[in-house]
């Protein structure tokens, strides 16, 4: 029989039809040992072999009928296949490869039949070039197209891909909790890639600090996601038990290594994972890692989902994780830094208000939430001379440790200005001149840069339980509240004053009386003021509040809370004072005025005694005496008429003497014969505390006795009283 080469190619290929199956499965051998990647996917195993069926048969045929290479039809799931090679990560050089490779088997199937049937090596030649010029075409076709929608693939999960790290990079660290940033981690992931998804932090994350690595790895497990049970139970960051991670387990190699590591999980794997009923068949764990330093591992499971995960799947998880870890730093950085400077604010404010009797109070402090932070809102109750107090409330500009730190200098230097008995007006000047000082020392100091300027706003009043009056001024702060005894509220009007800290400018003082049964409100402007409403609207609800009936002080300050800042996490840290004012009545307070004669002291000291005998403080009369006698003393030598005694029975006896003079009397050493100069000496060992506070006209020198504390000096000054 003649043949052309067209013939014996087609009649070559017609025979060897019928021997299809034993080509495809030398193309199967061929591809599985050299392209093992295209095998490794059970998803792709029975796609592949079917592929490679129908393209040995497709080309058979297509020899066998002399039809163009460019016209046979590769088989329908190839682009499929090619998509899918793509999505699990195979390189593209795998796919023209496996065409190569298959074309390379039938071809040197299809040449070892022509020699059969003919013997004419030119025939056999130019067949040969023709049907490898036919094979190259439908290869060269085939290949193309599969490449194209491989690429398509590649470019459509690159593009996934970014997006997915876009949206980590909105939905992970929306808030500074880290609790909640691992959730969201989780959340996202089971949403897109993984059936199962645990986060897991080194315990001295979650405490807020920076310890050394311990002999055994300690983790807390604060988010967890499943496609079992929805999203999964709420964590908490601080109420999971701690559990060590094993030795040679993938979780403790993620985390002294810091690399990731993609895994099938076995029955004896420590490190795999259960879902309910179900084993998760393929598993991600990766390090989270920011700044150096390696915080947790998060691990990635599927037992939904058939496919494994891939070499790309795994740098996914590794970019997202990324975008957490650095979530996760923040919020850790975000909590010490908020812990350490709501450590520092407490233990500035007052532990607990100091004893007296002047006022009952009670006090809240709340500090603010998000990402505020603590700031430098504070009050303060200090007992002063003559049984009276003075009542603080303050708020420094800005929020964190500086503001936290410029506070209790704050709080400080009102303390120290209100022990010299200061009037309200002028403790506040003194109060802006502190202010206006650390301003400066704060500008010149580097490191102090970020603090800014330093401003405050500051009300102080001062209430005297004997006249049952008091005295109040402000720098730049809200008016205080005041609600009557049958329940009225009124802001009171104060003369306004400037911020603390631009100086120049003066402040004024008014009196208002504040009768038992009265209740007297110090704020911030926290309390009253926030994101959905302006000042004018907070006062409104803070008369309101006030107005309510309450059990007693403390059952007020929750009212005013509750109403005014529904969360534990305002908007602006806030401070309450509420005052409720007692007066001492005629039964605990006595006075004379004293004639200017040196003979009056017998007779004051004569009613000194007197006066504590119908108290019932005999023990004090003899202490009480000697210090009468010098304060008296003092006042009519060196002091201007009028002069007046007091004694006010309260915690302990207050002695207190009068007189319009300016001149201050200063403590000092006598000398061996030195007829004077021993006067205070003697008082300030028989006090528990003196002092002196200056009026607008004249000064009272006074002197709280405690006889319990003071009586075991009485013999000793007794015989020295003698001498001077």
């Amino acid at each position: 029989m003649e043949y052309t080469a067209a013939s014996l190619v087609s009649r070559v290929a017609g025979d060897l039809g019928p021997m299809a199956d034993e080509v495809i499965a030398d193309v199967v051998r061929c591809l599985r040992r050299e392209v093992p990647e295209l095998w490794s996917n059970p998803d792709l195993v029975r796609m592949t072999s079917e592929n490679i069926a129908e393209h040995v048969v497709g080309v058979l045929v297509g020899l066998e009928h002399g039809i163009e290479p460019s016209e046979i039809d590769p088989p329908a799931a190839e682009l499929e296949r090619a998509r899918r090679l793509a999505r699990h990560g195979a390189p593209v050089t795998a796919l023209l490869r496996a065409f190569r490779l298959g074309q390379g088997v039938v071809l040197d199937r299809l040449l070892a039949e022509m020699p059969r049937l003919t013997k004419d090596a030119e025939l056999v030649g130019a067949a040969s070039r023709l049907l490898i010029g036919m094979a190259n075409g439908y290869v060269d076709d085939a290949s193309e197209q599969g490449v194209m929608a491989f690429q398509e693939e590649r470019d459509r999960r690159l593009q996934w891909r970014l997006s997915l790290v876009n949206e980590a990079g909105v939905r992970i660290g929306t808030t500074l909790d880290i609790a909640r940033t691992t959730q969201e981690l989780a959340d996202l992931a089971l949403d897109h890639f993984a059936d199962m998804v645990t986060v897991d932090l080194l315990d001295s994350v979650i405490h807020g600090h920076d310890t050394p690595a311990p002999d055994r790895l300690e983790l807390h497990r604060v988010a967890q996601a499943s496609s079992a049970y929805g999203d999964g139970p709420e964590p908490t960051a601080g109420s999971a038990a701690v559990q060590a991670c094993p030795d040679g387990s993938v979780t403790a190699h993620a985390l002294t290594t810091g690399k990731p590591s993609r895994y099938v999980a076995t029955a004896t794997d420590p490190a795999a994972g259960d879902v309910g009923p179900h084993t998760a068949h393929s598993t991600l764990v990766v390090p989270l890692s920011a700044r150096g330093a390696t915080l947790g591992v998060a691990r990635f499971c599927r037992h939904r989902n058939p496919v494994p995960f891939d070499d790309e799947d795994l740098f996914l998880a590794q970019e997202v994780a990324a975008r957490a870890a650095l979530a996760i730093d923040n919020a850790r950085r975000y909590t010490q830094a908020r812990s350490t400077a709501l450590t520092l604010q407490r233990s500035l404010l007052p532990r607990r208000t100091a004893e007296q009797s002047a006022v009952d109070v009670a006090c809240r402090y709340l500090p603010a939430g998000g990402q505020a932070g603590v700031g430098g809102d504070w009050y303060d109750v200090i007992p002063l001379s003559g049984a009276r107090v003075a009542l603080v409330v303050g708020d420094v500009v800005g929020h964190g440790i500086h503001a936290a730190a410029t506070m209790g200098r704050l709080r400080t230097a009102v303390r120290t200005l209100a022990d010299i008995d200061l009037p309200p007006e002028e403790l506040l000047t003194r109060l802006d001149d502190v202010v206006i000082r650390l301003s400066a020392e704060a500008s010149g100091d580097p490191e102090a840069a970020t603090a800014g300027e330093i401003g405050a706003t500051c009300l102080y009043a001062v209430y005297d339980p004997v006249d049952g009056r008091c005295s109040l001024a402000r720098a730049g702060h809200l008016l205080p509240a005041v609600v009557s005894g049958d329940g009225i509220v009124d802001l009171l009007d104060l003369p306004p004053g400037p911020p603390l800290g631009l100086g120049g400018l003066p402040f004024e003082a008014a009196e208002v009386d504040l009768p038992e049964g009265s209740l007297l409100a110090l704020y911030t402007d926290g309390l009253v003021e926030g994101r959905d409403r302006d000042i004018d609207a907070g006062l409104i609800l803070l008369r309101h509040a006030l107005a309510q009936p309450s059990a007693s002080l403390e059952a007020a300050c929750d009212t005013v809370l509750q109403t005014l800042v529904p969360t534990d996490r305002p908007y602006d840290d806030v401070a309450l004072l509420l005052a409720r004012p007692r007066a001492l009545g005629d039964h605990q307070v006595a006075a004379w005025d004293v004639e200017a004669d040196p003979a009056a002291v017998a007779q004051a000291r004569s009613n000194a005694s007197e006066r504590l005998a119908a108290w019932g403080l005999e023990d004090l009369a003899f202490m009480t005496e000697l210090v009468v006698s010098e304060l008296v003393t003092n006042a009519i030598r060196y002091g201007r008429p009028p002069v007046r005694l007091r004694l006010i029975r309260d915690r302990s006896l207050l002695c207190e003497v009068s007189d319009a003079g300016s001149s201050t009397p200063h403590l000092r050493r006598a000398r061996t014969f030195d007829e004077g100069g021993r006067g205070l000496f003697l008082v300030a060992q028989l006090a528990e505390r003196w002092g002196t506070r200056h009026a607008r006209q004249g000064k009272t020198v006074w002197a709280e006795l405690d006889g319990e504390e003071r009586g075991r000096l009485r013999p000793r000054h007794a015989r020295g009283y003698q001498q001077f």
